[in-house]
């Protein structure tokens, strides 16, 4: 059989034009190799993901970045946007002087009216700073001077779907790379044997709103840059465990000769991510030994796992998830991400959001608390929000001790701490009905952009090439940090 004639055979129409694309991409970059303009650093299989050359591009204050995503959009004005001079317009109608004509959602555009809701719950000043926080916050209060409130965040979205979509990946398009996995491509992961990016999904008693993968997806970017779920009961990881009768030896010797043939079929195809597929099986390995030893408790004092409360040890909760994230970012995980479901409070509110504060208040306390002991604050940014805010106005029937609130995308409220973050300040404010900024407009992307500045990263030169644009998290058009957020 003359194999040159059978292989031509058997080569379908595709494999032709993969093979043909390939082929002239490395003529191309061998050019580009021969003249200097490129620069590519091998990186042997298995090894620990470096930085992008040239990143970070200055000194950053923040080596790693965890974030608090409160899905479903909590209340601003039941929790950080105090606003007490609502108390006289119960039940009145909303002016149309304030609304102004604004969007709003179908859910409440068929209301005969849009009654004034005031929150039915006390504030404080707190700390030395004067945050204002709600009574259901006993705990966060004791933190007020470690953080700033930026009161004045908006958005482009008024559906939770793509306003996730654009909290996590600054476009409400699906397909783009998450705030994660930007991070993690650019700066690497000073883990060898945990992914950069973590991400938990903890279990709550009303989840009203879905998680989309895309908000933690690499979208475009490489897919090894995807944050890792771990899943709240059973194994942390499905299948990292070893098989009955497998020992590591002979996960170690399949390994090697799997990787032996996907190298092959890179060198054959030129395909990236086989590559990928080669470095996941290397990490999946290591996670063996690594994610027991991270999910044993064992050696927590018990002074610590009270300060995380009663659920701690309750593997999938939040306050479970609280203190693994802080033993992850302990061992140089980039990024960890909690998202939080069962926020969306159109009816009820004040039963259910005091539910989800008592789930998440005390143990976001002793997390950040956590880092400020071991001094890991210092350099960890904290970021706690949400999609958007909510109306002043009512949806649904109201009384005093009970109301519904709609999506808002005007004005919410977000609060961030540690390294690059003024602490104990408040950024923004809104009128006195919480329904527009008044000061200090904080968009999205100017958040994504400063959370980056944090990193050591100028946003407008991180860029990815796809579809003809250089693609980067803060969108086409300019955004620049907020000055008045960084230290």
């Amino acid at each position: 059989m003359n194999n040159a004639l059978e292989y031509h055979r058997l080569q379908t129409r595709r494999q032709f034009f993969q093979g043909a694309g390939l082929k002239v991409g490395g003529i191309a970059l061998a050019h580009l190799l021969a003249s200097g303009s490129a620069k590519v650093e091998a990186v042997a299989p298995g090894q620990v993901h470096q930085p992008l050359p040239g990143f970070p591009h200055f000194a950053p204050k923040a080596k790693r970045l965890l974030y608090l995503h409160m899905n479903g959009a909590p209340a601003q004005l039941d929790l950080f946007d105090h606003k007490p001079i609502l108390d006289k317009y119960f039940d009145q109608e909303l002016p149309d002087s304030i609304r102004n004509g604004q969007r709003i959602t179908t859910m409440t555009s068929g209301q005969k009216r849009f009654p004034v809701a005031p929150s039915k719950f006390a504030f404080e000043r707190c700390g030395n700073s004067g945050i204002q926080m709600s009574e259901l916050l006993p705990h966060m209060k004791t933190i007020a001077d470690d953080v700033t409130m930026v009161k004045s965040v908006y958005t482009d979205a008024i559906n939770h779907d793509p306003a996730c979509t654009f909290v996590m990946t600054g476009s409400e398009v699906p397909g783009k790379p998450s705030l994660g996995s930007w991070l993690s491509y650019g700066l690497g992961s000073e883990s060898r044997n945990l992914p950069a990016f973590v991400v938990f999904t903890p279990t709550v008693k009303n989840p009203s709103q879905a998680l989309f993968t895309r908000m933690w997806s690499s979208g475009f970017l490489p897919s090894r840059y995807d944050g890792v779920a771990l899943r709240g009961s059973g194994d942390p990881v499905l299948f990292v465990k070893n098989p009955p009768g497998v020992e590591s030896t002979d996960r170690r010797s399949m390994l090697d000769a799997l990787g032996k043939l996907n190298q092959k079929t890179f060198e054959r195809f030129g395909d990236p991510e086989t590559q990928t597929r080669i470095a996941q099986y290397e990490m999946a390995f290591r996670m063996q030994s690594s994610v027991p030893e991270l999910t044993d408790l064992g050696k927590e004092s018990k002074s610590t796992l009270e300060a995380y409360g009663p659920n701690v040890e309750n593997p999938g909760t939040y306050a479970h998830s609280a203190i693994l994230a802080r033993r992850l970012l302990e061992r140089g995980v980039r990024v960890v991400q909690i998202l939080h479901r069962g926020w969306d409070q159109h009816g009820s509110l004040p039963k259910q959001i005091k539910q989800q504060c008592m789930d998440v208040d005390q143990p976001t306390t002793a997390l950040v608390k956590d880092l400020k002991q071991s001094g890991l604050l210092e350099d960890t940014l904290v970021v706690f929000g949400g999609e958007f805010g909510r109306t002043v106005y009512c949806q649904g029937k109201l009384t005093r001790e009970n109301y519904g609130r709609d999506h808002h995308p005007r004005n919410f409220c977000v609060w961030m701490g540690g390294g690059g973050i003024k602490a104990g300040t408040t950024y923004g404010e809104t009128d006195d009905f919480s329904y527009n900024i008044t000061e200090n407009p904080v968009h999205l992307n100017e958040l994504n952009a400063t959370i980056m500045h944090c990193m050591g990263i100028d946003n407008h030169r991180f860029t990815f090439p796809f579809q003809g644009l250089q693609q980067r998290l803060t969108g086409v058009e300019d955004a620049y940090p907020v000055k008045g957020l960084l230290a």
